[in-house]
């Protein structure tokens, strides 16, 4: 009897909601942008998009703070408005691709500063520099799509950096040093199943 109720209680323990682990889920690349806007000698911003990437996270809705990210971006995928401009950012005054193929965000903490909002800070590593970044994140949404049946979680994010932190200081100050970076993006959940279409 004594050796029941032990592995009730443990039983209990293993599938109490405060102890249930964050759920993973991945970058849906259908419905994420990874962005970026430079100024262009004050005249406008320069839009730029990154269109390889990988990324994944683990959100816990009851305690964010738990969560953790991490996206890997591949400059070699960048597009912008300019088929040169896309040439020249993969040469060695930028983000030299051949020789650094990917940059990469690793979230360490995340702090909840609203009902929906939170700062995910971590490491950025590009051109072989890592430096620290935090990334303000809003949470807009979760729950099931009626399309594929699968639980999504949707984010809008935005942080800025400075170029030259990374040694990427080509074109200073005609083109800025402070880059401005926007993620829209919604991840499928690896953990729950998912529900017939239409459901």
């Amino acid at each position: 009897m004594r050796v029941f109720l032990s592995a009730l209680a443990l039983s209990s323990l293993a599938f109490s909601p405060a102890l249930a682990a964050a759920e993973h889920y991945h970058l849906d690349h259908e419905h994420t942008s990874i962005l970026f806007f430079v100024s262009h000698m004050g005249f406008s911003e320069m839009v730029g998009r990154f269109t390889q990437y990988d990324g994944s996270f683990d959100f816990d809705r009851e305690h964010p703070e738990n969560s953790k990210v991490e996206i890997t971006l591949k400059p070699a995928g960048i597009v912008t408005s300019s088929a040169k401009l896309d040439s020249e950012l993969q040469g060695q005054k930028f983000f030299n691709s051949a020789q650094f193929p990917d940059a990469k965000f690793v979230s360490t903490g995340i702090k909840v500063t609203s009902q929906n909002e939170g700062d995910v800070t971590g490491n950025f590593t590009m051109l072989g520099v890592t430096k620290p970044l935090t990334l303000h994140v809003r949470f807009n949404k979760a729950d099931y799509t009626p399309y594929t049946g699968a639980y999504v979680a949707g984010f809008s994010a935005e942080a800025t950096l400075k170029r030259s932190d990374y040694g990427m200081s080509a074109y200073i100050p005609q083109v800025a040093d402070e880059v401005r970076l926007h993620v829209e993006t919604e991840g499928v959940n690896d953990t729950r199943a998912a529900q017939k279409p239409g459901h």
